[in-house]
Formats: structure tokens, sequence, C-alpha cells
């Protein structure tokens, strides 16, 4: 399954990068880049390696959990990109910003909440003693 989304998104971006001639760019780019053409070939191979880490951590999320939790933990983790863009970046924090972070805090609490309602409903004994009419000779 990785293997087929990972060749879904490389030949994705790869025919967009074609269409737009967007391959001539990075070698200017690297020479560009702040910290030398090491570094930037460098920090392109340690982002994809870093993605392909989140990924592995997503499947192993749906496998010992279950989809809809690996779906709140990304789900969680876009705004708190957004914030540590803002806090290490000096990006501009605006209301788009600040209504998906709320709307996703609230999502991922919602979703704990109702799995801390269930635990406890599951956890709970029956208080009610067994009926004699229905217990089993």
């Amino acid at each position: 399954m990785q293997l087929v989304i990972g060749l879904t998104a490389t030949i994705f971006t790869a025919v967009g990068m074609l269409v737009n001639n967007d391959f001539h760019a990075i070698p200017e780019e690297a020479r560009e880049f702040g910290f030398g053409r090491t570094g930037y070939y460098l920090l392109l191979a340690g982002s994809a390696a870093t993605y392909q880490c989140f990924f592995l951590g997503t499947i192993g999320a749906i496998f010992f959990g279950s989809a809809l939790l690996a779906g709140v933990v990304m789900t969680v983790l876009i705004p708190v990109t957004e914030v540590l863009a803002v806090l290490l970046f000096s990006e501009p924090f605006n209301g788009t910003k600040g209504v998906a972070l709320a709307l996703s805090l609230w999502g991922f609490v919602s979703y704990f909440y109702g799995e801390v309602q269930t635990a406890k409903a599951n956890r709970q004994p029956d208080n009610n003693p067994p009926n004699a009419e229905h217990l089993d000779p």
C-alpha cells in the first residue's frame, strides 16, 4: 500500500514539475541556498526520509490502533505545523490559521472525550444482581 501511494505521489508531482519546467530550477535553488549546495541536497533527502518515517508511523497507528486514530493524529499535526511555522519562521498568524487550529483541537478533544466515555462505560460493573430465572443450571 505504501508503495502504491508513494509511486502515485511521485508520478503526480513529477508530471507537475515537468509541465512547469521546475526541474531546471533545482540547481539554481541549490546555488542560492544559504547552507550551500550540499546542505540543499541533504535537506531534500532528509525531508524525504522524514516523510517516510511519518508515513510508516501512520501505518503503525492504523495497524495497532485504528484508521480513525491515525486520521485524528494527522489532523492535529496540520495546525501544529502552522504554529511551529509561526514560532520558528515568523510567519503571520491570520484568522484562517486560528480557525484551523481551533477546529482541529476541538475535533481532537472530542475524539478523546468519546474514547474516555466509552472506556468508562465498558469498565463499570453491572450493579444489578443476576436474575435467577435466566441462569443456566
